[in-house]
């Protein structure tokens, strides 16, 4: 890390149970050239993927359904959310993992994947960057169970994209980085 107006001191475990919270104290140099010290928590969960499954020819998208606690607690009456597949890199290329996790998650076995962005998606507080990626497939394309691992519970949907827009103005679907690529799916279709 090289940023002449940041000067790390200090790095405080607060939380390592499932995955890392750290305070982190710092020197900030300010536009005015004086400095102070600061302190943040950052959330490290490690660095994620997820994508979009299109078939082009039914014009139809592949999402899952699945409980997250933090919405819920945060006013989600159901914790349900629909989302793309997605999962963390676990020391893999981002390539093979978001490959491993659609397998997974949907039962889809794809052997191409496209990436087309990264971003962080609360970068105030968690560390994470997430590759995004969109793939196709068809009735065709081989499938096992799906449906997660362990203590996942990942329900599989089939929707035409029209439907899947539609769900993001009825809020209906909420999650930010499936919001993201629904929208790339459909601009990219808008200027092809």
């Amino acid at each position: 890390m090289i940023n002449e107006h940041i000067r790390l001191r200090e790095q405080e475990v607060l939380s390592d149970n499932w995955y890392t919270l750290r305070k982190i104290t710092f020197d900030y140099q300010r536009k005015n050239g004086t400095w102070e010290t600061q302190s943040r928590e950052a959330y490290d969960r490690g660095n994620g993927a997820t994508i979009l499954l299109h078939n082009p020819a039914a014009d139809t998208v592949v999402l899952t359904r699945q409980f997250r606690l933090p919405t819920f607690v945060n006013g989600n009456p159901t914790g349900m959310l629909i989302e793309t597949c997605a999962g963390l890199l676990d020391d893999e290329h981002p390539d093979a993992a978001i490959i491993r996790e659609t397998e997974e998650e949907t039962g889809y076995r794809l052997t191409a994947v496209e990436k087309v962005l990264e971003a962080y998606m609360s970068p105030g507080s968690v560390t994470e960057r997430l590759y995004f990626y969109l793939a196709e497939y068809s009735p065709k394309t081989e499938r096992v169970a799906g449906g997660g691992i362990e203590e996942e519970e990942i329900e599989v949907l089939e929707l035409p994209l029209a439907q899947a827009l539609a769900m993001v103005a009825s809020g209906e679907i909420q999650d930010g980085k499936t919001i993201m690529l629904l929208q790339h799916l459909r601009l990219r279709q808008l200027t092809a």
